[in-house]
């Protein structure tokens, strides 16, 4: 069933990755879960920029028009699941520099399930104060990371203390794969013609 592992990653991790391990899933059951958990921030957003507004300070509302709003959505999944697949290749490509060989389908599962917090965050958006958005993404991401440190010795068999070198490795490639995708998807978003605002 797409997405059983949901509810035990946030009331008791450890046991849940240990459940992981203990019978893994098929890289399609991995890329169904990431697809899935991707819609959240994607719809979130795509509703929230064209039908509530996004608040900033104490200026006036912004919002996008329907087809502008559309498209960002759109950028937004395409983006989140490439970014959780290129995680993917990147955890499985730099475990061997600490001697671990997990298939590609354990390095999916882990980057499934760290990013699934990040994702969550995106329900956050039904309020679009920019405070609100921010203080839920601080929390999302330092869910996030202690998934990986969690995560990383029992799902890749690592002592801690090489699990923990590994995990921060980890997080400092992802967070310059994080500004990779931010910056092409503002570059692409302006080729594009932009976003369209309504008053």
């Amino acid at each position: 069933m797409i997405l059983n592992h949901l509810v035990g990653i946030y009331t008791h991790p450890r046991e849940e990755w240990q459940s992981i391990d203990s019978r893994h899933e098929t890289y399609f059951y991995a890329l169904t879960h990431i697809a899935v958990i991707a819609l959240i921030p994607s719809i979130v957003a795509y509703y929230a920029s064209a039908h509530i507004g996004w608040s900033i300070g104490a200026g006036d509302l912004i919002r996008l028009n329907e087809g502008s709003a559309f498209m960002m959505g759109l950028g937004m999944y395409f983006g989140l699941v490439t970014g959780v697949i290129a995680l993917a290749v990147l955890i499985h490509e730099l475990a061997k520099a600490f001697d671990a060989t997990p298939t590609y389908t354990q390095s999916l599962e882990l980057a499934a399930y760290t990013a699934t917090p990040l994702f969550m965050v995106g329900f956050a958006g039904l309020y679009p104060e920019l405070w609100v958005v921010m203080s839920a993404l601080l929390v999302g991401v330092s869910y996030s990371v202690y998934l990986l440190y969690s995560g990383v010795p029992i799902l890749l068999h690592m002592p801690e203390d090489k699990g923990f070198i590994y995990s921060s490795s980890v997080v400092t490639c992802g967070l310059v794969l994080l500004v990779i995708l931010m910056t092409g998807s503002v570059l692409v978003w302006g080729l594009s013609g932009g976003p369209v605002f309504v008053h």
